[in-house]
């Protein structure tokens, strides 16, 4: 009897300890931790929002981005207050002078830096360690690998992976990036053949052609199992896009709902995929049958070469590193490309003097021939485009960085639990930087490089920079200047009455509903 009502008292003790626990853990980071970063914050001179309980700014947020994706906007550039109207609201109202204002993400506040100097600092990683944010488990799902590392782990991925995106690596590739893009060309000219026009929404034959561009040069010997893994990685964005906009739950993916259970299905497939194939690879390679002319052979011949160099088994990858990096560059590479190339249509069909200047310097450099490696470095007019066009849309619009230790960053000094986002969209749009013709397309701007066209200030950084700068910016751009190329040959693309200018931010930066344009076929002279 007493030994019972020991254990009861014990068993009653026990529960109350781990309630206390639970309870004083979720004091701490509701309110206690977001109280005193708050009082840090401020004391500096960071103006911004006062911490309120659980939310923080959250639903605040959601109703303003709610409400500025219901309307359309005029056939003009100016389009910060649409795609983050969140963060022009703070930087409105506490900014002015101040560079550095300050919003809370849950419990969490975001410090948001206009300051080009500033933001320099935190991306070259001179002033300390300034991390990634950390992924949610939801977020691991779509995306690992070099992406989302840090310190050591992310230099020997880095170091690993870099030769796959040499540019004679890339050269090897531009047959594959040709035979797509002649697909695309093939089939357009099929469709406008008969009236010698039609309407298409190129935001879906740009995703499906950068789908077929990474299937091929990703997994030339499996290129079904690539679309299938495309189709699958587009289905997973959008379920994680839904939870990457709102607070993480911890332990809300064990909740056995129908889109924890969809995600889930999806990543083990996409996983079973990738490993049948790394693992068919491997056994060519063993056979001697093995080519290395798509990446997944090229990142696996770099990574062999890193294991014989270093002798060392932590220089090399698993086959879970593998299906990582696959992972992320079906993600990346596709989704930055298509982008690219879908804004560039639009602003081309908006502005029809510079797409004939474009298409009059590709047949200048190329004439009605198919155009080369060599040549595609030599169309000056066509790389102005895409850099006023990623100045205006680009495909990320924010970089986020976290502290996990006490940082200083000029004149401040930020406490570990802070997070800081560098507005890409806002200061690639800044009056203050780029002058009073900041919203208007306008090319000639970069006419003698970046570095002249920012006043070698970094405010502009579409694939971010430093040594953390996107490592398929060549390939991306290659692969743009090809599909631009060959479209302005043999067509002439203006806006379709049915399209409404609504840039959306869905991961990347994509219009909301869809880019309608209408393709007039070209004669050759």
């Amino acid at each position: 009897m007493e030994l019972g009502y020991w254990l009861a008292f014990a068993a009653t003790a026990a529960t109350l300890a781990a309630a206390g626990w639970v309870g004083w853990s979720a004091a701490e980071w509701l309110w206690f931790q977001p109280w005193r970063l708050e009082r840090k914050l401020m004391a500096q001179g960071i103006r911004g929002s006062r911490y309120r309980l659980h939310y923080g700014d959250v639903k605040e947020n959601e109703n303003l981005v709610d409400e500025a994706r219901r309307k359309p906007l005029p056939l003009l550039h100016s389009i910060v207050d649409r795609v983050v109207p969140h963060l022009t609201r703070v930087v409105d109202l506490y900014g002015g002078k101040n560079k550095v204002t300050l919003y809370w993400f849950g419990p969490s506040p975001r410090v948001i830096i206009m300051d080009p100097e500033l933001v320099k600092d935190i991306l070259s990683s001179k002033s300390g360690h300034f991390e990634k944010l950390r992924l949610t488990p939801i977020e691991r799902l779509l995306y690992m690998g070099l992406f989302s590392y840090d310190g050591e782990k992310w230099a020997k991925r880095r170091r690993i992976i870099n030769p796959a995106f040499h540019i004679e690596k890339l050269k090897m590739m531009m047959p594959l990036f040709s035979t797509c893009c002649d697909e695309l060309i093939s089939r357009w000219e099929e469709l406008v053949d008969s009236s010698g026009v039609f309407d298409i929404d190129v935001c879906s034959e740009f995703q499906k052609i950068s789908a077929d561009v990474i299937s091929g040069t990703a997994f030339s010997s499996n290129y079904k199992e690539g679309r299938r893994i495309f189709e699958l990685q587009k289905e997973q964005t959008k379920l994680v896009f839904h939870t990457a906009e709102n607070l993480y739950i911890p332990s809300s993916r064990f909740i056995p709902t129908q889109k924890n259970q969809q995600r889930n299905e999806i990543y083990r497939e996409v996983t079973a995929l990738l490993k049948s194939m790394i693992e068919q690879r491997e056994h060519a390679i063993k056979n001697g049958e093995a080519k290395f002319d798509d990446l997944l052979g090229l990142l696996m011949e770099s990574n062999r070469n890193a294991q014989e160099g270093d002798h060392m088994q932590d220089a090399s990858f698993t086959t879970k590193d593998v299906i990582e990096e696959c992972r992320t560059f079906y993600l990346a590479g596709q989704e930055t490309t298509s982008v690219l190339l879908t804004w560039t249509m639009i602003v081309l069909s908006m502005h029809p003097n510079w797409q004939d200047q474009a298409r009059n310097e590709v047949l200048q450099v190329f004439g009605q021939s198919k155009p080369t490696f060599e040549g595609l470095s030599q169309l000056k007019i066509v790389t102005m485009i895409f850099y006023e066009v990623l100045r205006l849309y680009p495909p990320g619009v924010t970089l986020l960085r976290h502290t996990y230790k006490e940082m200083k960053l000029g004149e401040f000094t930020f406490p570990p639990g802070v997070q800081l986002l560098l507005p890409i969209i806002l200061l690639h749009h800044s009056r203050e930087f780029w002058g009073e013709d900041t919203e208007e397309f306008n090319p000639e701007r970069f006419s003698e490089g970046v570095s002249k066209a920012t006043k070698n200030q970094l405010i502009f950084f579409p694939f971010g920079w430093g040594p953390r700068i996107c490592i398929g910016q060549s390939f991306t751009m290659i692969e743009a200047k090809l599909a631009l190329a060959l479209i302005l040959q043999r067509f002439l693309v203006e806006l379709s009455p049915s399209y409404a200018h609504a840039p959306d931010n869905m991961l990347t930066l994509q219009p909301q509903y869809g880019a309608q344009v209408i393709l007039h076929k070209l004669h050759p002279l």
